[in-house]
Parts: structure tokens; C-alpha cells; sequence
């Protein structure tokens, strides 16, 4: 599959936004944790970035969905559910995270 394929194509710049934000953030982590800031404070930030890397998890699965499982669907029966199996698995990961 090429990357023009790819259902979050059309949003990438957002996302590479966000990820680098996240980025930010992860330095920032190590920074407080450098200067040996208040426990509270650091888990604050690792909430708020776990949150920020949940909301790109949630927002590249929506795009799956709507874009290659359902291209996958209209193929064909097989492919769809085999791109089904595979969303599932996914979901399961991303819960357990």
C-alpha cells in the first residue's frame, strides 16, 4: 500500500503538529524531572501527554475506519473483515496502553 492510500494523508500535517508537541512535552518531562521538580507536577505533565498521545491514537483509528477499512469493505467481504480483525487488534492495544 503506497502512502497515498494512507486515510490520515489529508490531516498528516496535524498530526506531525501534535507529535511534536508530544515531543515537547517528553522533554519537558525530563527537564522537571532533571531539576527534580514536585512528583504531582511531573505526573500532571505525563497525564496530560499520555492524553495528547491517546487523542492521536483515537484520531489515526478513526481514519483507519472510515478510510481503509472501509475501502477494504467495499472490496470485498474477506478484506474488509481481515481489515476489521486488524482495527480490533489495534483497539486492544490501544486500551491496554
Amino acid at each position: 500500500m503506497d502512502t497515498a492510500s494512507h486515510g490520515y494523508i489529508s490531516s498528516k500535517d496535524d498530526y506531525l503538529k501534535r507529535l511534536r508537541r508530544i515531543e515537547g512535552q517528553a522533554r519537558g518531562l525530563q527537564r522537571m524531572v532533571d531539576d527534580e521538580a514536585y512528583c504531582i507536577d511531573i505526573l500532571t505533565q505525563v497525564s496530560a501527554m499520555t492524553k495528547a498521545l491517546q487523542a492521536v491514537g483515537l484520531g489515526l483509528l478513526e481514519e483507519h475506519m472510515n478510510h481503509c477499512v472501509m475501502h477494504a469493505a467495499q472490496e470485498s467481504d474477506a478484506a474488509g473483515h481481515e481489515k476489521i480483525d486488524e482495527a480490533m487488534a489495534a483497539i486492544t492495544r490501544l486500551v491496554k496502553s
